[in-house]
C-alpha cells in the first residue's frame, strides 16, 4: 500500500492574515513539502498541471525533475497530466526523460482537466474531451511500446517512422493511472489497458466512489487482466489534524469557509459528512481512512491533499509531521493486516523494486514480481478530471452508455472496425 500527498498548486489567500503568497513562494513551498514528505516516510508525491491562475504548475516535469534531484526514494507522480491538451509526443518524451533522471521513480496520472478555456488555448475543442483522451492515450502507449511509430488519427498530424526519444528507461514505460471524478468512460479506458484507476473522490460521497471503482474492477476483469480484486485502485482524500477534533475544527474552519474549492457552499460539518475530508484527531483520520477499504475493497494508493485552502507552509509541514508520527505507522500496519491474500501492490519500475522504498521496506519483498515488458503488464495479464466536481463535458446518462461510448472510441483509436 502506497501513501502519499498530492497538490493542485493553487495560490490562495491565507484568510487568517489576508496575505497571498507569491508564485515564487508557492513553488518553493511545494518543493519543501515534497522533500519533507520523503523525510517522514511517505511513498508518493504528485503534482497537478494547470495553465491558468490561481495555479502555478504549468510544467510538472520541470518541478518534478528538480524535486527528484533533491530526493532519493519518494515516487514522483502527477495529479494530473492533461492528456487532452498536451501533445502525446511531448508527454512520451518528457516522462521518459524524467524516468532517466530519477532512476525510474516516476509514474503519472492522466486526466482531462477541469478548466474549460484551456482547450482553445491549446487549439483543442472541449466538446471532444473524451475522444481526445482516448486517441491521445492510444498514441502515447504506441510511442512508448514501439521503437518506430507510423500513426494517423483525428486530432493531430500523422507520424511516419517516428521514434520518441529518450526511450523508456530499460524498455519499461512509466506506469499510468487514469484519474477521474465523474467520467465512467475514463474508468473504462483504464480497465481496457489494464492500467491503474485513481478516483479523486475529495468532493464526492462514498456511494459515487464505490460505483466508479466497482465499474472499473468489473471491466478490468472483463478485459482479461485478472480478477476484479487484482485491479489497481487509488483514492484521494484530505485531512486537517490537531490533538482533538475541537481544536482541528477551530483551526481549519477559517480556511474552509472562504477557500475557492470549499467555501460559500455546504458547512464544514456537512462537507465532512458527505466527502472524505476529515478534520479531527489522529485517531479520527485513521478510522476514516481505514473506512475507505470497506467502501472499495483493498486498494493500492492513497493520496492526501494537504497544502490547500491557503494553509501556510509552516502549518502544512506541521501537519505532515503529525501525520508521519501518529497516523502513517498505524495505517501501514492496519492496511497490511487487513489485506486479502493475493491482492497485488501498485507497479514499480524494476529499478525501484530493487531499492529501498520511502517507507523503508524493500520493494522486492513488498510486491509480487512483475513482467518488465513495456506497459507494466501483470504476470497474469495479457499484453483529473474536474478538481471541483463541476463538469464542462456532456456525460453519458448511464454507466452502460458510457462503457459503450468508450468502447467505440477505443476501437476507433486502435483501428478496429
Amino acid at each position: 500500500m502506497q501513501f502519499g500527498i498530492f497538490t493542485v498548486s493553487d495560490i490562495t489567500d491565507d484568510p487568517t492574515t489576508g496575505r497571498t503568497p507569491s508564485e515564487k513562494e508557492r513553488i518553493d513551498a511545494v518543493v519543501a513539502i515534497a522533500k519533507h514528505a520523503e523525510e517522514i516516510g511517505l511513498d508518493v508525491f504528485a503534482l497537478g498541471e494547470h495553465h491558468n491562475p490561481p495555479f502555478f504548475s504549468s510544467s510538472p516535469t520541470t518541478t518534478l525533475a528538480y524535486i527528484g534531484a533533491q530526493t532519493e526514494r519518494i515516487l514522483l507522480s502527477t495529479s494530473t497530466t492533461l492528456i487532452t491538451t498536451n501533445d502525446p509526443v511531448k508527454i512520451a518524451e518528457d516522462y521518459a526523460m524524467l524516468q532517466h533522471l530519477t532512476d525510474g521513480r516516476v509514474d503519472l496520472m492522466m486526466g482531462r482537466g477541469n478548466t474549460g478555456p484551456v482547450y482553445p488555448w491549446f487549439g483543442k475543442d472541449i466538446r471532444q474531451g473524451i475522444p481526445l483522451a482516448v486517441e491521445n492515450y492510444q498514441l502515447l502507449r504506441q510511442l512508448w511500446d514501439e521503437d518506430v511509430v507510423t500513426w494517423e488519427g483525428k486530432f493531430r498530424t500523422p507520424l511516419r517512422g517516428f521514434t520518441s526519444t529518450p526511450r523508456p528507461l530499460d524498455g519499461v514505460a512509466p506506469f499510468v493511472w487514469h484519474g477521474s471524478i465523474r467520467s465512467p468512460e475514463i474508468a473504462e479506458q483504464a480497465a481496457y489497458y489494464g492500467d491503474g484507476f485513481f478516483h479523486n473522490n475529495i468532493f464526492w460521497p462514498a456511494s459515487h466512489t464505490k460505483r466508479m471503482v466497482n465499474l472499473y474492477r468489473q471491466r478490468f476483469a472483463h478485459y482479461g487482466h485478472g480478477r476484479p480484486e487484482d485491479a489497481i485502485v487509488g483514492l484521494g482524500g484530505q485531512f486537517y489534524l490537531a490533538k482533538d477534533s475541537q481544536q482541528a475544527v477551530r483551526e481549519f474552519r477559517p480556511y474552509f469557509d472562504v477557500a475557492p474549492v470549499y467555501g460559500h457552499g455546504p458547512s464544514l460539518e456537512e462537507f465532512m459528512a458527505e466527502t472524505p475530508l476529515t478534520v479531527g484527531s489522529p485517531q479520527e483520520v485513521i478510522d476514516r481512512t481505514l473506512g475507505f477499504r470497506e467502501m472499495v475493497g483493498d486498494y493500492q494508493r492513497q493520496l492526501f491533499l494537504v497544502d490547500h485552502a491557503g494553509l501556510p507552509l509552516a502549518t502544512v509541514l506541521k501537519q505532515l509531521d503529525m501525520f508521519g508520527s501518529e497516523v502513517l505507522p498505524v495505517l501501514r500496519h492496519e492496511f497490511e493486516a487487513r489485506r486479502a491474500p493475493g491482492v497485488p501492490e501498485a507497479p514499480l519500475h524494476p529499478r525501484v523494486r530493487g531499492s529501498k522504498s520511502a517507507s523503508g521496506i524493500w520493494a522486492d519483498d513488498a510486491a509480487p514480481a512483475r513482467d518488465t515488458s513495456p506497459g507494466w503488464v501483470h504476470q497474469d495479464r495479457r499484453p483529473v478530471d474536474d478538481v471541483t466536481g463541476a463538469s464542462f463535458y456532456e456525460q453519458a446518462p448511464t454507466d452502460e452508455a458510457a462503457v459503450e461510448h468508450a468502447d467505440t472510441l477505443l476501437k476507433e483509436a486502435r483501428g478496429i472496425k
